[in-house]
């Protein structure tokens, strides 16, 4: 008897280590099984909002196709990626921001159907002119600039966007010069096109979306 109550003395720290270990490796493995199920569940919902973003954009694209559809199928303006394009010949001539007859009967028709499309949504028309990298002639005074240029040729359209409907509140002008070029600057034909105003619906921010319309 003495010597089974010694044997069972010795085994007995034993199990108690063996069941430390088998508690620490189901405890780790429990953490390891959280961790993943945790990645798992971040992982679907990223793929979630990512789908959910990418059917918005397509939404978008496809509503402002239809508001847009009878100058497009015309080919007065161009829509890439959600930017509404227009050449600067067919609303300026070279280095000036008067706008060109067959400019301003084009802003008005772009009008009603912009306005359509911004209308419940809380999205903002930016107008945003672009030239090409030529600096400005010496005998042109009116424009200090590149930037000057693309500020006012903005500007004009903006306003007529606005005297042909679009409330004030829902379009705003931006200036880049010869920033952002769509084509070389190497020869003419790629200066002329990046010589153009495009037009975009932005998400309003905070402070436009909270400052008072009139």
């Amino acid at each position: 008897m003495e010597e089974t109550d010694a044997g069972l003395e010795h085994s007995a720290p034993a199990w108690a280590v063996f069941g430390d270990l088998m508690s620490g490796l189901l405890g780790a493995f429990v953490l390891i099984l959280v961790g993943v199920l945790g990645f798992q569940l971040e992982l679907a919902s990223s793929l979630e909002a990512e789908i959910n973003k990418r059917q918005a954009e397509e939404q978008r694209r496809i509503a402002l196709e239809d508001a847009l559809a009878a100058p497009l199928a015309a080919g007065r303006v161009t829509l890439d990626g959600g930017r509404i394009g227009i050449s600067g010949s067919v609303l300026f001539a070279l280095n000036s921001d008067a706008l060109q007859p067959e400019g301003r009967q084009l802003l008005n028709s772009l009008a009603q159907p912009l306005t359509t499309y911004l209308e419940g949504r809380d999205e903002i028309l930016m107008v945003s002119g672009f030239t090409d990298d030529r600096p400005i002639r010496d005998n042109n005074r009116q424009f200090a600039d590149n930037w000057e240029l693309s500020a006012q040729r903005a500007l004009t359209v903006t306003r007529a966007l606005i005297e042909a409907g679009i409330p004030s509140a829902s379009v705003f002008a931006a200036a880049f010069g010869a920033e952002q070029p769509v084509a070389p600057n190497a020869d003419e034909e790629g200066r002329a096109r990046n010589r153009r105003v495009e037009m975009a619906p932005v998400p309003r921010t905070a402070r436009q979306a909270a400052a008072p319309h009139g």
